[in-house]
């Protein structure tokens, strides 16, 4: 009496009787959205991995991964923090440097151990190593901290002479048992030194962040090998991706090529202090037409840093990709309030953009941050646009619901590859295929994030020549709901103006 996955035997070549049970999967599968609040961040940072991204959902993960922000161009987590004050909590950062680099490192007594940081840059600075004896005879100790981290330590190690040190090593390599595990902090190298362990405390030194001359082509990296930067956001799930402070116009176009490619939203930015008329010539000539890159004019933001201490001068970009990490993809961050902002470039010398010059850029689709909003005196997104002059997909909400679409289709319809398919009006695959893409997108117009949908998947647009040939076509129309940019009210006074109010009758 076996129990069966159906499929898994032949129904129609059956000799043993005998009870079959086949086990029949759901014939409606459901559709799950993939998550379109992730925010793609590269920048350069002063510990971490490299060119790795790393998940993070608040400035304290940021802290412990990559150290603390700092106040410089290109910063990674200047962008998290200014994001993080819009509300987005789910980040991949990716920390890029110049190659320049350097672990900071220690030899401990004369060629007895190295300490190496497990990660370059100047936060490896503040690790302290301390030897002792340890808690048990003829035993000895080393503890590893570093500033905001638990202290971990080696504790009961055995051995004498070069033996001990060697234990040692392989202590902070490979930890101790399942309580203490290796080191976070360090990599040891044993030397062939035979001087006793004694109480003694020993600083890292001479790490370096390797910011030297970071580049828009260093944001960018490479597509090659093992992939470099930007490109190491490959995969990641990042709906919305930003090169920190990267306001070197001729990426922009590599940017657009990796937003198509990977339906990832790229926010960038002009350079501090930009003139309208050179944004507008710059984008002209740049070729930026194309909705997967949003543009943001060069008035820079000024920002209270909590870590320096100082009111400083840092890009748009994480404002505006923390706002539109933080709403569903249906929305516009248009007249949407932004916070944490003291001023802008033009705000702080009382410079109000008049229509002429919000006219300009709006023409060119470069968006803007600036007070006020026509919500009222806030700070916030004064366009809610792409880069693409075409106005029927120039919205943030034409970038961002389009790409959830897709890519929710494209994660979870993939298992239809494979099935049979017949010629017959009653298939069940199409069924299947067309009951799943439609509860899918009911779904989004009961949550009211769509206005209304179509889908076809039948033999009207299959047929017997193209299902032999192994095709099935689902055409799916989607028409997203309408972000009211302009409102107009027609309003006539006046001491001669006819009021025509209109009759109610009265109640029976």
């Amino acid at each position: 009496m076996p129990v069966v996955q159906q499929g898994s035997i032949n129904t129609t070549a059956l000799i043993v009787p005998d009870l079959y049970v086949q086990i029949v999967p759901p014939q409606v599968q459901l559709l799950n959205g993939v998550p379109t609040n992730i925010l793609g961040v590269v920048g350069t940072a002063q510990w971490g991995p490299v060119n790795s991204p790393v998940i993070l959902g608040s400035m304290q993960d940021y802290a412990l991964q990559f150290g603390a922000l700092q106040n410089r161009k290109y910063d990674m987590g200047t962008i998290v923090a200014t994001a993080v004050l819009q509300g987005a909590a789910n980040f991949r950062g990716v920390r890029v440097t110049d190659g320049t680099d350097v672990a900071a490192s220690v030899i401990i007594l004369t060629n007895c151990l190295t300490l190496t940081a497990k990660y370059t840059g100047t936060l490896g600075n503040t690790i302290v190593a301390s030897t002792a004896p340890g808690s048990a005879a003829n035993t000895s100790r080393i503890t590893i901290g570093m500033p905001g981290r638990a202290p971990e330590v080696f504790d009961n190690i055995p051995g004498t002479g070069n033996a001990l040190w060697v234990n040692i090593a392989a202590a902070i390599n490979a930890g101790q048992n399942g309580l203490r595990g290796k080191s976070d902090l360090v990599v040891a190298t044993a030397g062939v030194g035979v001087t006793a362990v004694a109480a003694a405390s020993y600083t890292l030194a001479s790490g370096t962040d390797g910011v030297t001359t970071i580049t828009g082509a260093t944001l960018i990296g490479l597509d090659t090998g093992t992939r470099t930067s930007m490109y190491a956001l490959r995969g990641t799930g990042a709906s919305i991706g930003v090169l920190a402070d990267c306001d070197t116009s001729s990426t922009w176009t590599t940017q657009v090529a990796f937003g198509f490619s990977e339906g990832i939203y790229m926010i960038g930015v002009g350079p501090a202090g930009d003139t309208i008329a050179n944004a507008v010539s710059t984008k002209a000539s740049a070729g930026i037409d194309a909705y997967p890159f949003k543009l943001l004019h060069g008035d820079w933001i000024l920002w209270a840093d909590p870590v320096a201490g100082i009111t400083r001068l840092v890009s748009p970009q994480g404002f505006s990709a923390g706002r539109l990490a933080n709403l569903s993809p249906e929305q516009s961050s248009l007249n949407k309030p932004l916070f944490g902002i003291v001023g802008t470039q033009r705000s702080q010398v009382n410079q109000v953009y008049g229509a002429a010059e919000l006219q300009a850029l709006f023409q060119a689709n470069i968006d803007l941050i600036c007070n006020p909003i026509p919500a009222g005196n806030m700070f916030g997104a004064r366009l809610g646009h792409n880069s693409s002059t075409n106005p029927v997909i120039s919205g943030d909400n034409y970038t961002r619901m389009t790409n959830y679409i897709a890519y929710t289709l494209n994660a979870g319809m993939g298992r239809v590859v494979g099935k049979l398919q017949s010629i017959q009006p009653s298939d069940p695959v199409r069924r299947e295929v067309s009951a799943t893409l439609a509860a899918f997108l009911q779904a989004m117009v009961d949550e009211a994030m769509i206005d209304e949908y179509s889908v076809i998947c039948d033999l009207t647009n299959n047929t017997p020549n193209r299902i032999a040939l192994g095709y099935l076509q689902a055409d799916v129309k989607v028409r997203y709901l309408s972000v009211i940019e302009k409102f107009l009210i027609n309003m006539e006074g006046g001491q001669s103006v006819q009021v025509a109010r209109q009759q109610t009758s009265a109640a029976a």
